[in-house]
């Protein structure tokens, strides 16, 4: 009967045990998207940038040991106007003959509770690095991963819109950024 007590005792610690959750590493950038909006003239507009490159280590039982660092081709932002497709990657706006990409890098990915979470860190455009904080979800589909956050920044602090298009009655100075990152786990 004491051996019995003790297999159920053993069970029941097992069963209680949280189980290892597993790490998300391979982000599928066909099925995932980083979109912008801004006013121009007073009216809303978005744009997406079509090429960049995530590495990304997330496991949702250890939040504080994730990194995620990506690397967005500036050249690659699509407005839906070919005429500002052209002028964005120029001197007065991204620079990308200088600045090819935009970069941000997490230092810190904390846990906010009820699958939300806060990633801290470096975000870098033309040149200049500033603090962001980006908060996402974070819910699993299968086998898959799917992050969703979006942040704000003001893209002069960044000097993209120079000379006359610092003025922002034309373009508004806030910009916000919404992504979707789908991952899997390498096997």
């Amino acid at each position: 009967m004491r051996a019995l007590s003790h297999y159920l005792l053993l069970a029941l610690l097992l069963v209680a045990s949280p189980v290892h959750a597993q790490e998300f590493n391979e982000v599928q950038t066909a099925k995932s998207s980083i979109v912008f909006g801004y006013r121009q003239m007073n009216v809303p507009l978005t744009g997406t940038f079509s090429k960049f490159v995530i590495q990304a280590h997330f496991d949702p039982g250890k939040p504080a040991a994730a990194q995620v660092r990506i690397d967005i081709d500036l050249s690659s932002i699509d407005t839906g106007n070919s005429d500002a497709d052209e002028e964005m990657p120029g001197k007065l706006w991204f620079n990308t003959q200088q600045f090819p990409t935009g970069q941000f890098v997490s230092s810190n990915i904390k846990a906010l509770g009820g699958g939300r979470y806060e990633a801290q860190g470096k975000l870098t455009i033309k040149g200049k690095t500033l603090d962001v904080t980006a908060p996402f979800t974070f819910r699993q589909e299968g086998a898959n991963a799917i992050f969703d956050g979006s942040f704000k920044l003001k893209r002069l602090d960044y000097a993209v819109g120079e000379g006359l298009w610092a003025d922002i009655a034309t373009v508004a100075n806030e910009v916000s950024i919404t992504f979707h990152f789908v991952a899997s786990s390498k096997k």
